[in-house]
């Protein structure tokens, strides 16, 4: 059986590379999922990390337009306090029209950075969102032609062009229970980020979907788990192949601010780190192992969230170690 799953790339800039080459290599792992048979791929946002070059997830999905035929594309997610809600449905009306049927916005609650990094985006802050939110459904409904403004608006002829006549699906990033739940009473699709704990999910789709009401966007709810995961053809390689990943994490937790290590380096980090208790949280929040055994986590983690779609973290030290991954992830 075939999994549904889809993939979330954060665009991570790895040891000996540039944030340009982790731009250019999330163009190649699109196309290699495209022709893998995943059902979407998201980008994501980030401003002023070390370890991440995804900023400009509308410009990403742009080129993944051209580079891909039959998966779906989208953000993972635009942080909308960082933007005019009009800007942002001009953007992806725009990638509609590019790429019509294919395209979600997924849209973030958070800043994205830490409080300088804000005041240079000049971010309206967590706070913008319930006046935000409502405004760019209304600029996408009107523009795909499903519900114009009522007369009488103050934004009643104020169109995000080009004009329909589709628009993008609409999903709410989660952190926890009560984000999850914002979703469902908006009646939109929601991911939840259980890669950032490792925990949570089951909750959280739960609170989804005992608040959710069917909306212009979406009649019934669809609830999905974002999850670190890496496969690789026997479960040391997988290990190995995913050292940088648990190096980084404890360095994060060190306030070590810096690109994902080498596999060598992080071996020695995490030896060197024996016993650390951020070596179990990074272990406990992810999915590591031989080709059997990381399918049968993803159905038992389906099973067990009640979600209807998993997205896995794209990561791993080279390109071909990431198709691989993905390769064995969906194999039926």
């Amino acid at each position: 059986m075939t999994l549904p799953l889809s993939i979330l790339d954060l665009s991570t800039i790895q040891s000996g590379s540039t944030p340009a080459e982790a731009i250019r290599r999330s163009l190649d792992l699109a196309r290699a999922a495209d022709e893998l048979g995943y059902r979407r791929y998201w980008v994501a946002e980030h401003h002023s990390t070390a370890s991440h070059a995804g900023t400009a997830p509308e410009i990403l999905i742009a080129a993944l337009t051209q580079a891909t035929s039959r998966i779906r594309l989208g953000s993972g997610g635009v942080l909308l306090a960082n933007y005019s809600p009009l800007k942002v449905a001009e953007q992806f009306m725009t990638l509609e029209a590019l790429a019509p049927g294919r395209i979600d916005l997924g849209i973030g609650r958070s800043v994205g950075g830490d409080e300088r990094t804000g005041q240079a985006l000049r971010t309206a802050g967590l706070q913008a969102f319930p006046s935000f939110f409502p405004l760019l459904q209304a600029f996408l409904l009107d523009a795909g032609g499903r519900q114009p403004f009522p007369l009488g608006h103050p934004l009643k002829g104020v169109q995000a062009q080009p004009w329909g006549p589709t628009h993008p699906d609409l999903f709410v990033l989660c952190s926890s229970a009560r984000s999850a739940a914002i979703a469902g009473q908006l009646g939109v699709g929601m991911v939840y980020a259980e890669f950032l704990s490792g925990q949570g999910s089951t909750e959280a789709i739960s609170a989804y979907r005992a608040a959710f009401r069917p909306s212009l966007f979406r009649r019934a709810p669809h609830a999905a788990t974002a999850i670190a995961v890496f496969a690789a053809d026997t479960t040391e390689d997988a290990r190995r192949l995913d050292a940088p990943r648990r190096a980084w994490v404890v360095g994060e937790a060190e306030g070590l601010l810096e690109v994902f290590p080498s596999v060598e380096a992080a071996e020695a980090r995490l030896a060197d780190k024996a016993g650390h208790s951020a070596i179990a949280a990074a272990e406990a929040r992810a999915l590591v192992g031989d080709g059997p055994t990381v399918r049968a986590g993803l159905a038992a983690k389906l099973a067990e969230t009640g979600a209807d779609e998993l997205f896995v973290i794209a990561a791993g030290p080279s390109l071909d170690d990431q198709v691989r991954s993905l390769e064995l992830m969906i194999a039926a």
